[in-house]
Formats: structure tokens, C-alpha cells, sequence
């Protein structure tokens, strides 16, 4: 099974994380199937990135988010779509 979850980066005490889809089974920063996007915590506000197309299509996949990342789905709001 499939999950969309953190995967830590960046120096002591300056946490940088990657979001990754990964398997469920496999520890937090070995090697993902795709990484949709980054989050920064330490950036005064926080920054996130998120490519949410492929979070959607992974989701549909059946991916499941993990607590933090449906938190960050929610705050991030989906972009609409450009009228021509």
C-alpha cells in the first residue's frame, strides 16, 4: 500500500521535509516512488509546494495521506482552473 507522507531533509535543527509518495512498509527517508512536493516549517510564514495534480492522481491510486499531509492538503488551497 501506498502513502503520502513527510520524508525529512536539511541540518540539525533546520528540518526541511519532502513530500513523497512511498511504501507504507518502508522507513521514512529511503527511497520514494515520486516526490509532489516540499514543505519548509522554518520559513517565517511556512512554505509549501505542492504539485497537486499528482497528489490528486495518487490519491486516486488509492495513496493514503498521512495525518500531517491531509493537514497541509487542507491549508493548501487547490488552484482553479484557467478559463480561456
Amino acid at each position: 500500500m501506498l502513502a503520502i507522507r513527510l520524508a525529512r531533509f536539511g541540518a540539525k535543527k533546520k528540518p526541511t521535509y519532502r513530500v513523497v509518495v512511498i511504501d507504507k512498509e518502508r522507513a521514512r527517508n529511503s527511497r520514494s516512488v515520486e516526490v509532489v512536493g516540499h514543505y519548509n516549517p522554518v520559513a517565517q510564514p511556512a512554505q509549501v509546494h505542492l504539485n497537486r495534480e499528482r497528489v490528486d492522481y495518487w490519491l486516486k491510486q488509492g495513496a493514503q495521506p498521512s495525518d500531517t499531509v491531509a493537514r497541509l492538503l487542507k491549508s493548501v488551497p487547490a488552484e482553479a482552473p484557467a478559463t480561456a
